[in-house]
């Protein structure tokens, strides 16, 4: 069986001080869930499971009962070819994702040169109550829709959210300090018209001074913009 087979080299390749490291920076997931294996050791494997004829059944195999095996199934999306099974598989297992690390890490190659048809999908994502659902759709955005593909209407999308949820706050900040590096003319109304929550707001602001493709005059203006108590 190819879970019992994939269960054997997770156990394998375990880092059991990668383990405990793990648990304290992935604090949604289970500590009993995480197996502890480097991530470049889990991309190696996922390349290898692709290749099996029964790698569906791991596919359809909602939900994995560890954190590895979410890890796993991230990676053998990301490395599909086929746009359209690949969006199809991504939709049916981004209900089951529960950390930061296994939505961020999800990055299908295959959508960069399919684009409107995962608009479609982001779209729909976008007004989902589930956090990483949200927090993948604007992950998506921020990654394929600010160079030549960008619109205005992506920021106003993005700033329309509202979420009590610390991991979809913190992907609207990375979204708009990534805006600011990118479109600045574009994005910087939406901070100086206090178009997001104040915390996201400072958040944004604070993630774009950070960053080195903001310059220092921007930098300075920017800190000039931030919101107090």
């Amino acid at each position: 069986m190819i879970k019992d087979d994939i269960f054997k080299e997770l156990e394998r390749l375990q880092d059991k001080g990668y383990r405990e490291m793990q648990i304290t920076i992935i604090p949604t997931v289970d500590a009993g869930s995480i197996i502890g294996v480097r991530t470049p050791a889990l991309r190696a494997l996922a390349k290898e499971i692709a290749k099996r004829d029964d790698v569906a059944l791991f596919l359809d195999d909602l939900p994995h009962k560890y954190f590895e095996e979410d890890q796993l199934h991230a990676f053998i999306l990301s490395g599909m070819k086929d746009a359209e099974k690949c969006i199809e598989l991504v939709d049916r297992f981004l209900p089951y994702v529960n950390n930061w690390a296994t939505c961020d890490q999800m990055s299908p190659k295959v959508f960069r040169k399919n684009k409107e048809l995962l608009l479609g999908y982001v779209n729909r994502w976008i007004k989902s109550d589930l956090t990483y659902v949200k927090r993948f759709a604007i992950g998506m955005l921020m990654e394929h829709f600010l160079d030549e593909d960008f619109k205005t209407s992506f920021l106003t999308k993005v700033s329309k959210i509202r979420s009590e949820e610390y991991y979809v706050n913190m992907m609207i900040a990375w979204y708009f300090a990534t805006a600011l590096a990118k479109q600045y003319d574009a994005a910087l109304p939406f901070i100086e018209g206090n178009k997001l929550d104040k915390w996201t707001h400072n958040k944004s602001i604070q993630k774009a001074v950070e960053s080195y493709r903001i310059t220092p005059e921007q930098k300075e203006f920017l800190k000039t913009l931030k919101r107090k108590a």
